[in-house]
């Protein structure tokens, strides 16, 4: 999966996916209709797409996930992180932030997710 991006319509539809798999594609449709104001035809063709880059299955009308929210999420930061910042995560971070400020509690949690990830 890795290289593979999503485009944004991919990105409406697997959030759909993710959200009510495992869901028939006739549901699906609907939903696409209903949430995304698309016709039957190009939510076809858009999960025939996540399909053969697999990141989600149709067998016997029946939609499931194969690629994991946060796996996807993990390959889009990483992109970001990488072509935005030269591979800088504190560079992300410093423009993430953009002079925001955050409460005691998420730099508690910041700190302790960069412990856990530390080399070594």
């Amino acid at each position: 999966m890795e290289g593979k991006r999503m485009t944004y319509g991919e990105s409406r539809l697997m959030n759909l996916i993710w959200e009510f798999a495992p869901i028939s594609s006739t549901k699906l449709t609907e939903l696409c209709r209903k949430e995304l104001g698309w016709k039957k035809s190009t939510s076809y063709t858009m999960l025939k797409r996540l399909v053969e880059k697999g990141w989600a299955k149709n067998e016997n009308a029946l939609v499931t996930f194969l690629l994991p929210r946060s796996e996807a999420q993990a390959l889009e930061s990483n992109y970001v992180v990488e072509n935005s910042f030269s591979g800088s995560l504190p560079g992300f971070l410093v423009a993430f932030l953009g002079g925001k400020t955050i409460s005691r509690e998420e730099a508690e949690e910041l700190k302790r997710l960069i412990d856990a990830h530390k080399e070594g």
